[in-house]
């Protein structure tokens, strides 16, 4: 974006939040009603790059950068900081993190580079401190994100200072251990134990995901729109037969569920 095109969107921000003659609703926001807002425009920008609809993915990056504006416009307003300040906080942020690309350092492995980075990020970290008691390794991990991708960073920071297993079989021996111990909390029925128990087993799932270098978030996501495909090839196939799924027994609909599979395998393989 050209600096005149930068200028142009804060220019029109301030117009719009202007006490006599802005929008009536951008002036009544504040950093917590626009919470909601900033994630949906962030889901929208992933949801584009799903889809492969790069048209889109440029309007859905320009809906995001317009909260990005919103928050600066409304930290400004209150003397807290700027988009400035912002632009050059990132700026930086990635000159600091890239000695390899901006200074002289040099890495040998993307192992190596990874433990530069995360290095990086604790002594920023550190700086942002405003106690001298130590700080835990898994501080700054955003407790707003989606639990997936919470849990996947907090394992991540506590592996990165060897609290991990070195090889994927014990994992896999602990997910076995772990579905055992919902089976036992299910057959006690009590409630809050199930619950426990399922966490636990979440947990070593994203575990697990980690040492697979699966991304648990993006592979829930991609098994949930799988599950959607095949769950409304059933809806047609059934209503197409003159029936709602309710008339149906679950055996004629697990079946339609294996042709679904066969159908979209199918389709995969021939595109």
């Amino acid at each position: 974006m050209s600096l005149s095109k930068t200028r142009t969107l804060l220019d029109l921000m301030v117009r719009l939040r202007d006490p006599e003659s802005g929008c009536p609703w951008d002036i009544q926001q504040d950093f917590h009603s626009l919470m909601p807002y900033t994630l949906e425009e962030a889901y929208e920008v992933i949801d584009a790059i799903e889809r492969n609809d790069f048209q889109d993915l440029r309007g859905e990056l320009g809906d995001l950068l317009l909260q990005v504006v919103f928050h600066a416009r409304i930290a400004e307003e209150r003397g807290l900081f700027d988009f400035e300040q912002v632009a050059a906080g990132i700026a930086e942020k990635l000159i600091n993190r890239h000695p390899h690309v901006f200074a002289t350092a040099s890495y040998s492995s993307d192992a190596q580079r990874q433990q530069a980075w995360d290095d990086a990020k604790a002594v920023e970290r550190q700086q942002k401190k405003v106690s001298d008691s130590p700080e835990s390794v898994l501080a700054g991990v955003a407790s707003s994100l989606p639990a997936l991708v919470q849990c996947e960073k907090i394992q991540n920071r506590a592996a990165s200072h060897g609290f991990d297993w070195p090889e994927i079989e014990p994992v896999f021996d602990k997910v076995r251990e772990e579905l055992a111990e919902v089976h036992e909390a299910w057959q006690s029925q009590d409630q809050a134990h199930i619950e426990e128990e399922i966490g636990d087993l979440f947990l070593v799932v994203v575990n697990l995901a980690r040492h697979l270098q699966v991304n648990p978030e993006m592979a829930l996501r991609a098994a949930t729109q799988k599950f959607t495909r095949r769950f409304n090839y059933i809806e047609t196939q059934v209503a197409a037969a003159g029936r709602s799924l309710r008339d149906c027994q679950l055996a004629e609909l697990d079946n339609l569920w294996n042709e679904a599979k066969r159908v979209q395998n199918r389709k995969r393989e021939e595109s």
